[in-house]
């Protein structure tokens, strides 16, 4: 039976791919709120290195050291793996033997209409998604959450479809497979992060596709150098014409992260044409650079064997957790365990 966390904290879970060090985007739109999670919730991370290849199948080179970076950025940012569980989705196995059982009774409309699918199609280009793994990443998505019985997904707005969908898969296996009268797979709820407007050095959404971002490992000297080619208020042509804030992405930027002081002088600064640009981005980059400081600090801590023996220590408790709910899911399927288990 689905395990009852009304004794206990509900349980998160979340995770991110490993395509590369993470940046300023992912850090304001996921890890700054999962840091703080795991003072309410029992809270399980994990880098989705199987979701890499749903994109990145062509070429796997660097999933392997992109897991690597993740990890140290998960722990950087302050993911404590004594208050959660860090785990790397492809040691623990179950998770596909879920996902495979999951996809016999997943119909393939639900997959074709999840609003992602066709996004990604049209946006990546260069790569050929008409993949049976890229169908299917939104229901592999689903494996992971109902492996644990999560009570809620962290998760912005663009992505409560996914979580919609994880909760039709639960809904219909527990219609198909009641075990002794109770349901197996609790329906997770969305749990709704502030996702605050984060531009990338070209103005657009900070994305690692876009090649816009500042990274959470990015030294000082780079961070100022990024921040003296980003684009600012279209209307600053000279140095003497005034400028809006709320109209450049410099000005999201300090709204972010300088302190109230200094956005008084930004907004008066640039309206009267008092401060130009490339002092403005100074502040900034003076503010990235105090925000990014002990994230940096903390990155440097941990060494490779820190890093293997949290992992390790993670995908022990993960697998135990998913081994939970695949005794009960294999139970309620009527399909005999395998043997030793």
């Amino acid at each position: 039976m689905a395990e009852q966390n009304s004794i206990s904290r509900p349980r998160v879970l979340s995770g991110m791919r490993p395509t590369g060090k993470l940046h300023l985007g992912n850090y304001m739109g996921a890890l700054h709120n999962w840091v703080k999670l795991q003072d309410q919730y029992e809270c399980y991370f994990f880098i989705a290195d199987w979701h890499a290849l749903t994109t990145d199948y062509a070429d796997t080179s660097n999933v392997m050291e992109n897991t690597r970076e993740v990890i140290l950025d998960y722990l950087a940012a302050g993911l404590d793996p004594a208050r959660s569980v860090l785990f790397v989705q492809s040691h623990v196995p179950v998770h596909a033997e879920f996902h495979l059982l999951l996809s016999m009774i997943t119909s393939l409309g639900w997959l074709e209409r999840v609003p992602s699918y066709k996004e990604q199609q049209e946006n990546i280009v260069g790569k050929d998604l008409t993949t049976y793994g890229f169908l299917g990443y939104p229901l592999l998505q689903a494996a992971d959450i109902l492996i644990y019985q999560a009570n809620y997904v962290p998760v912005g707005q663009d992505q409560v479809a996914h979580v919609e969908l994880t909760r039709e898969v639960a809904r219909r296996f527990n219609q198909f497979y009641p075990l002794d009268g109770h349901e197996v797979l609790p329906e997770p709820d969305s749990l709704l992060t502030p996702s605050p407007k984060l531009p990338g050095t070209d103005g657009r959404k900070m994305s690692k596709s876009y090649g816009n971002t500042i990274l959470l490992a990015d030294p000082e000297p780079e961070v100022r150098k990024k921040l003296k080619t980003m684009v600012t208020d279209p209307a600053r042509v000279r140095r003497t014409d005034p400028g809006d804030p709320d109209k450049c992405p410099v000005g999201d930027l300090h709204k972010l992260f300088s302190s109230p002081e200094t956005l008084g002088k930004v907004y008066e600064g640039c309206r009267t044409a008092g401060i130009g640009c490339i002092e403005c981005k100074g502040w900034a980059a003076d503010a990235l650079v105090q925000i990014l400081r002990p994230i940096q600090e903390r990155r440097a801590r941990f060494t490779d064997a820190d890093v293997k023996n949290i992992l390790d220590d993670g995908e022990a408790r993960a697998r135990q957790r998913a081994e939970q709910t695949m005794v009960e899911v294999r139970a309620a399927m009527k399909m005999a365990p395998a043997p030793g288990r």
